[in-house]
C-alpha cells in the first residue's frame, strides 16, 4: 500500500474521532473506550498495511 494512502487513512480516521469527541455528546467513558478501540484498531490495520503483523503473529508464548 503506498504511503500515501496511508497517511491520508491516519488523517481521515484522526479528524472524524476528533469530530465524533467534539460534537457528539456521551459519557467520558464511552469516550474514552471509544477512543482505545479506534486506536487499536488503526495499530492493527497499520501493521498489516505495511506488513509486519504476519511477523509478529508468527510468534508464541510458551514456557
Amino acid at each position: 500500500m503506498p504511503l500515501v494512502n496511508i497517511v491520508i487513512v491516519l488523517i481521515i480516521v484522526g479528524v472524524l474521532l476528533w469530530l465524533i469527541n467534539q460534537f457528539i455528546p456521551m459519557a467520558a467513558s464511552i469516550k474514552t473506550i471509544l477512543n482505545v478501540v479506534v486506536v487499536v484498531a488503526v495499530v492493527v490495520w497499520l501493521l498489516q498495511a505495511t506488513g509486519l503483523w504476519g511477523h509478529l503473529s508468527s510468534y508464541r508464548v510458551t514456557r
